[in-house]
């Protein structure tokens, strides 16, 4: 009687591939139903840079006297009198078993897309119950047509750790250039019955709408929705594109994020560059990661410049070049004291450009616009926004200059802004501002030969 010892675990063995075979094949399938191709290159479109959003009074750790951080040595905010005692701040929104329709204004096109949430301020796990990806036709109505569930491994529902991101499968959705985006997010829990803070962009200037109870995702609209113009966990929307495709990143702070710009217009300078871009065949996305009250060497409003860049430049997908508009609000915060000075600022911007060149990409320096008349200007503040204006145009540490101060200053007073740009605070633009700072910027500088 002869004995096949092989033959039985060798019949495993075929049964065994059999299953994995089927199974990966199963998969594939799906995986190219829902666009899974292998040889995508995806550029975010759109990208915002988060902060943390407390659910009770932010605190900040005590810096020394002396230090860049240091409280500054003046008196009572404007609209306070006699160092009375603070406004009570409002009740922070929070969103319980509600849906969250989210617009965004993409840069360039592509035929399928993905999205990026957030929780990277969070402190326990967010639970995000449904995540949906169409075209905006107006307010919070969707194109029914275009609407597409957004899945995460396949599954219809993610849990994103504390700290942490999820980025979607990728969907077939043909997103025209310039066009509104509404990214739809269930929220099943409830967000105020935890003390982990939300992951947030205020300032948003774009309406965006919070749902009655309930899944709602992917509803053609949502009647009687609140809003907010805020965006809540959500990074960036990516798009597959082509390998010329690159990405701008406009880093920087409330000039940036175009406060006093029109909202529900994308009248910030980030926005018509990527007309002009678009207008000249430059396929390249730009991606607005301004903060407003941001500063370069200190937390307050979202962490510093120093602290973000890895986060809201080097991780963004496509990108090339960076454009850098940051330090008016460390000179302002800072008043008349002497910290910061202007070399500790120079460092700073040394740092960011060292940071852009070990990543390869091409870092610009944008010069300070004039601020004369603003609640925080000082004349001491002025010679450090002089010298650190002169330090960009001169030192060739930039890989190239954006001058913004002579696109917008007076050339009767080149310390205060033209009337024409001023909104009234002598320190943001208005709508023709911001334009005049985009068409400033020689487009030559986003050349990849």
């Amino acid at each position: 009687m002869t004995t096949y010892v092989g033959r039985p675990r060798l019949c495993r063995f075929a049964a065994a591939s059999l299953v994995l075979g089927l199974a990966w094949t199963s998969i594939h399938s799906a995986l190219s139903a829902e666009g899974g191709h292998h040889d995508d290159r995806f550029v975010a479109t759109w990208a915002t840079a988060v902060v943390a959003r407390p659910q009770g009074p932010p605190t900040l750790p005590a810096a020394p006297p002396g230090s860049p951080c240091a409280p500054p040595t003046f008196g009572p905010p404007p609209g306070r009198q006699g160092g009375g005692p603070p406004p009570t701040p409002p009740v922070p929104l929070n969103f319980s078993n509600q849906t969250l329709r989210q617009i965004v204004h993409v840069s360039i096109g592509g035929e399928r897309v993905r999205a990026v949430l957030s929780n990277a301020f969070g402190s326990a796990p967010l639970v995000v119950g449904a995540a949906h990806a169409a075209l905006r036709v107006r307010d919070a109505a969707i194109d029914p047509k275009s609407d597409r569930v957004l899945t995460f491994g396949g599954s219809p529902s993610v849990t994103i750790a504390a700290g942490a991101v999820a980025v979607s499968d990728p969907v077939s959705l043909a997103v025209p250039a310039f066009a509104d985006v509404a990214i739809d997010l269930f929220i099943p829990g409830d967000t105020g019955a935890s003390t982990s803070p939300l992951t947030t962009h205020a300032g948003a200037l774009q309406t965006n709408y919070i749902s009655a109870e309930g899944n709602h995702a992917g509803e053609a609209d949502l009647p009687g929705a609140t809003t907010t113009q805020s965006w809540f966990f959500l990074a960036r929307v990516e798009v597959a594109a082509p390998a010329q495709a690159g990405a701008i990143v406009a880093f920087g702070d409330s000039i940036t994020d175009g406060t006093r710009s029109t909202p529900n217009t994308n009248s910030r300078w980030p926005d018509y560059l990527a007309k002009r871009l678009a207008a000249s065949n430059v396929k390249m996305a730009v991606l607005n990661e301004g903060i407003a009250g941001n500063r370069v060497l200190c937390d307050g409003a979202g962490v510093s410049a120093l602290a973000r860049f890895d986060r809201d430049v080097l991780v963004q997908p496509g990108v090339t070049h960076v454009v850098v508009l940051e330090s008016i609000n460390d000179i302002g915060i800072g008043r008349s004291n002497p910290s910061p000075t202007a070399a500790e600022l120079i460092v700073a911007h040394q740092q960011l450009i060292a940071r852009a060149h070990a990543h390869g990409l091409k870092i610009f320096g944008a010069t300070l616009t004039p601020y004369e008349g603003a609640a925080y200007a000082t004349p001491e503040g002025e010679l450090k926004r002089q010298a650190l204006n002169d330090w960009i145009r001169t030192s060739k540490a930039y890989d190239g200059v954006v001058d913004f101060d002579a696109a917008v200053r007076d050339p009767g007073s080149s310390t205060k802004i033209q009337p024409q740009f001023n909104p009234g605070d002598n320190l943001h633009m208005n709508d023709a501002g911001y334009k005049a700072m985009a068409d400033a910027i020689d487009l030559r500088l986003f050349s990849r030969k």
